[in-house]
């Protein structure tokens, strides 16, 4: 945990950005695998990590707006907990650690939030996005799980938003203690990368690593050599000479801050001459696109820039043609990228995501746009000194969207369907590093980590 005092500042300025009535953010709870006693690893709520510190299960805090009053209501844990578990710290004792003056019994808050709404006064919460959630926050309010999930508070949302999304030095150096798990986990990969080897004991390297230095995953890693298929978490396949296996993971902090890089490598070592071009032109389309960043910048047009490089690129291998600002607009770019250039990240991956993508990516100057490709932009507005953000360009040669896009006569004008053809078993690359938006540029936190050409080939040699 940090120290309390921060947890402590946290709320306060939360409380005031809502400004009336009460706050009620529950915790995550236990969820049962096949059986309530077998469970998943336990995942606590970003918020309320924001908030506490806490990464125990079933506690629930409540804080007034108006007074300033803060109460951590959750179960104390008894014999039986003992028994099977260990020893654990008293509800109060984690109250004191979160800087929480005021602690309850699992029901407190359900009365809290009687006698609050009972005085005519406002209960906000966020989004729920497990079941239980729904279940527990029905209970307190005494609503349907369908009221529960259409009566979320709008204005907590955009103070936590507000909150959330500037990282402090604190933050910060929590991400880069995930990227050296990270950095350690890619080096780990280079010397293991090579023919023969399957996906899954590449996958269990890694995952025994990421647990032998305390860490555990962020998000369920992709790593495959289909990295057409983007959310690949298929690990069946036998890596082939000639292959590329791209690898998307990260991994936690001691205090839940999440990294996020992609890598492709070349299975072998060594790029082909096909490979090295498409390489060539992810990279320099990332290049520009973190190039672009500054405070102000719309994140939008970093984007933009890194899909009109993309498009220069292909044009030069044949693929594509037309003016590149022109092809852009177009969407007809999408056809090898049909994702944005990048998210929020924080202490979760996709930081927030739970509160609406549309609410932390977008405000009222930036508003999703309909365009296939476009519209996966997970994040476009005005970049801020403290924002964490992924830039993550990608190709990919995705044979039935080629298909489906020549049979409906698809951006015709500006792509070469025949030229193709040769590509269509060549996977797809992508290549991702967070960074760290400061006051006068960026910076790229996981720099250390090698992905260029001439890096990736001298260490996979090693």
């Amino acid at each position: 945990m940090f120290d309390a005092t921060i947890y402590a500042a946290r709320r306060a300025q939360a409380m005031r950005s809502v400004g009336t009535g009460v706050i009620v953010l529950p915790g995550n709870d236990l969820l049962g695998m096949n059986y309530k006693a077998n469970e998943y690893p336990f995942r606590q709520d970003g918020s309320f990590l924001y908030f506490t510190g806490l990464d125990t299960p079933s506690l629930c805090l409540w804080l007034d707006c108006e007074s300033g009053e803060e109460v951590l209501c959750g179960p104390e844990p008894d014999l039986m907990h003992t028994i099977w578990s260990g020893p654990a710290p008293s509800l109060g004792e984690l109250a004191e650690r979160a800087g929480v003056a005021r602690h309850g019994s699992a029901v407190g808050v359900q009365e809290l939030c009687r006698k609050a709404m009972g005085n005519g006064r406002e209960v906000h919460y966020l989004p729920p996005y497990q079941g239980d959630g729904v279940l527990r926050l029905a209970r307190f309010l005494g609503r349907t799980p369908g009221e529960i999930e259409a009566g979320f508070s709008q204005r907590l949302i955009e103070a936590m938003v507000e909150l959330r999304s500037l990282k402090d030095e604190t933050e910060v150096e929590e991400i880069r203690r995930a990227v050296a798990v990270s950095a350690d986990m890619y080096a780990e990969l280079m010397a293991c990368c090579r023919p023969g080897v399957s996906e899954m004991e590449l996958y269990g390297r890694l995952q025994g690593l990421i647990l032998s230095r305390g860490s555990r995953e962020a998000f369920p890693m992709i790593l495959s050599r289909r990295g057409e298929v983007l959310h690949n978490h298929t690990h069946d396949q036998i890596l082939r000479q000639g292959d590329l296996l791209l690898v998307d993971s990260g991994v936690c902090s001691p205090r839940g801050y999440a990294s996020d890089i992609t890598r492709t490598l070349p299975v072998g070592g060594a790029f082909t001459p096909w490979q090295r071009d498409i390489y060539e032109i992810v990279l320099h389309a990332q290049a520009v696109g973190i190039a672009s960043m500054a405070p102000g910048i719309p994140f939008l047009d970093c984007h933009l820039a890194a899909a009109k490089v993309m498009v220069e690129g292909l044009s030069a291998l044949g693929l594509m043609r037309g003016k590149p600002e022109v092809v852009v607009a177009a969407g007809a770019h999408a056809l090898f990228c049909p994702h944005g250039l990048g998210h929020m990240l924080g202490l979760d991956v996709h930081d927030m995501e739970s509160l609406g993508e549309d609410n932390v990516g977008y405000d009222q100057e930036f508003r999703r746009s309909g365009q296939f490709g476009l519209s996966g932009l997970r994040m476009a507005r005005r970049l801020r000194p403290g924002f964490v953000v992924t830039v993550e360009p990608g190709i990919y040669f995705i044979p039935d969207l080629i298909r489906l896009w020549r049979e409906q006569g698809r951006q015709t004008e500006f792509i070469d369907y025949d030229a193709l053809e040769p590509y269509l078993d060549f996977g797809g690359i992508r290549i991702e590093d967070d960074v760290l938006v400061t006051e006068t540029g960026v910076d790229v936190l996981s720099a250390t980590i090698p992905k260029t050409v001439a890096e990736l080939e001298d260490r996979m040699a090693q």
